[in-house]
């Protein structure tokens, strides 16, 4: 063994991100101003204080907006307004592989379209959109989850164009979308086409994910009828969290606290690409300029399957499986890794040793 146990496996913050002074402020004045309220059932669409802040700060109406208990609850609610059995859903390959069992759940159809560095594939999009045309396309456009792909104008524009020609939904999953280290942000789906782009956010990678404070916006007419099953699911989301995540919101935090994740995070992704240059250089990469993942494609003969074995028992690495972000199969040298929580010293250790352990295995 190689010392202290590394782990690339999950994608969590770190935790000396976060904002507990602040928040720690922040839940006693919402008790104090609103305990009678966020002690109590609510509404399914949330604590309207915070329902409020969110359509200002998305620039739509309150009644476009739907809280729920972090963003895999609204996929699921999706899930359930969206998809009868058998009913055809898109994903990228790869993608959340969370997703992917929220879906199976549902027993949907689901087909993948290649991604490329730049985003998706749209040759693929379009030549599967000639067979059959989805319920939804669930997509994360910003920094990809796993692959930390982010995609072009272009590519943007394409996809909105082409979910207004057949008339399917884009479901644009964005927790990472604030988070970008460098380079210049492009519109999101839901900016280019509102009407045809489900937009979600959550708080879990700028706050904290304790809270579970996602939402969703988009057109008013889905937001009621998913606000309906979610009613149907846990009556309200948790007020209280909501209630502390909207003082915290209200006092401004927000845009110091994603300055201080930038500076906290960017030397991170630095120091993993930096190693994988120096200790892994026949291997694949992507290079995010921001989010909290970048992908490896291991060298020719090496399967992530037959890697983590040795990179755990020889050498106290943890390394997630390849193939649970592929819904179809494929994935066997594909590698995620998540480098956030980890310190640039502990990113450059975990790398080399990925690399002595691929060493092992040839």
């Amino acid at each position: 063994m190689s010392g202290e146990l590394i782990n690339f496996t999950r994608g969590v913050p770190a935790t000396e991100s976060f904002p507990i002074a602040e928040m720690s402020a922040a839940a006693e004045r919402a008790v104090q101003k609103y305990g009678t309220t966020i002690l109590q059932y609510g509404k399914s669409t949330g604590f309207l204080p915070l329902v409020e802040w969110l359509a200002d700060w998305m620039g739509v109406q309150p009644n476009q907006v739907l809280t729920a208990n972090g963003s895999l609850s609204l996929i699921e609610f999706f899930g359930y307004h969206f998809i009868e059995p058998g009913d055809t859903v898109f994903v990228e390959v790869p993608t959340y592989d969370r997703t992917i069992t929220l879906l199976r759940r549902h027993h949907a159809n689901i087909v993948g379209i290649p991604l490329d560095a730049d985003g998706l594939d749209i040759g693929a999009l379009e030549a599967a959109l000639q067979q059959q045309v989805p319920k939804f396309f669930y997509l994360i456009p910003d920094f990809q989850n796993p692959a930390g792909a982010t995609y072009s104008l272009e590519k943007r524009q394409r996809l909105v164009e082409l979910a207004e020609q057949y008339g399917f939904w884009l479901l644009e999953d964005a927790p990472y979308r604030p988070l970008r280290y460098r380079g210049e942000a492009q519109p999101s789906l839901f900016e280019l086409n509102p009407n045809r782009v489900l937009h979600m956010l959550s708080f879990s990678k700028l706050i904290g994910p304790g809270p579970r404070v996602g939402f969703v916006v988009g057109d008013a007419d889905v937001i009621r009828a998913v606000a309906k099953i979610a009613e149907d699911t846990y009556i309200a989301p948790s007020l209280l969290s909501q209630g502390i995540v909207y003082e915290y919101l209200n006092e401004g935090h927000l845009p110091a606290q994603i300055e201080k994740l930038k500076a906290l995070y960017a030397p991170r992704l630095d120091a993993t690409l930096a190693a994988l240059d120096k200790y892994l250089p026949d291997a694949q990469s992507t290079r995010p300029d921001g989010g909290f993942f970048l992908s490896v494609t291991l060298p020719e003969g090496i399967t992530t399957e037959a890697l983590r074995p040795v990179a755990r028992e020889q050498f106290a690495l943890n390394l997630a499986s390849g193939q649970a972000f592929f819904p179809n199969g494929g994935g066997e040298r594909f590698l995620r890794l998540p480098y956030c929580a980890l310190t640039p010293e502990q990113l450059d250790d975990g790398v080399r040793r990925l690399a002595e352990a691929v060493a092992a295995l040839r």
